[in-house]
């Protein structure tokens, strides 16, 4: 397993930096977030907009109704509504069509680039004599004008599991954060639009649970084992 020194700080601290974004600090302001979105209606469009995603990506959802049982969308909370600041640099997307995850990239319904959750997180190069996972994980969207923007990143104690376009403006990434109390599947909305970020938390939680599993089951051109 290769430890990632991209930045000067413990692992685990970079995971409490991006979840302290999505649920901390300013628990007033948090609060606050969550009720204009309640009074404006709108949380009951994206438990809407969850139960589309599930239905498309109902392998995601049969593989945590295994550990969890059944569920949909009323058992997800908002726990978090704010605007994201996108890491954006000038970057092509390097995944190409001999790549072994160019399967999984997701292109943009109006033609505008590509989503990728996978390559930051699997490492399945040619010359690698077997393919591993990379301890944090990123959601890039890939634009067509020639930038690369990081929507999304976490460190080990979780990872995105699936993603969607919803539209042209908004995605869906669909995956888990392992917490004291178990694994707990997590749904985050983005609007890449006007950047910004819904997070959902599943009310369940599972003890035991395998990081890997989802994708074993998902990524048919790598092998994980």
């Amino acid at each position: 397993m290769k430890v990632s020194t991209k930045i000067f700080l413990p692992v685990w601290l970079g995971t409490l930096i991006f979840f302290s974004a999505c649920e901390s600090s300013d628990s007033s302001k948090s609060e606050d977030s969550l009720a204009v979105t309640s009074d404006a209606g709108s949380l009951e469009v994206m438990q809407s907009k969850i139960n589309q995603a599930l239905a498309q990506k109902s392998s995601w959802q049969s593989h945590w109704a295994a550990s969890v049982g059944l569920f949909d969308s009323s058992d997800f909370e908002l726990v978090m509504t704010d605007s994201i600041d996108p890491m954006e640099m000038p970057e092509k997307n390097p995944i190409l069509a001999e790549d072994p995850l160019f399967p999984y990239q997701l292109p943009h319904p109006e033609g505008n680039g590509t989503l990728d959750i996978y390559s930051y997180k699997v490492e399945a190069q040619e010359s690698l004599d077997q393919p591993f996972l990379n301890p944090d994980s990123e959601v890039i969207w890939y634009r067509a004008d020639g930038m690369k923007e990081r929507l999304l990143f976490m460190g080990p104690s979780g990872m995105f599991e699936e993603a969607l376009w919803m539209n042209a403006s908004e995605l869906m990434v669909l995956g888990f954060f392992q917490e004291e109390d178990g694994f707990r599947p997590m749904i985050w909305i983005i609007n890449v639009q006007n950047h910004s970020l819904n997070q959902f938390r599943m009310t369940k939680v599972v003890k035991e649970y395998q990081h890997d599993s989802y994708l074993d089951t998902k990524l048919k051109t790598v092998d994980l084992t």
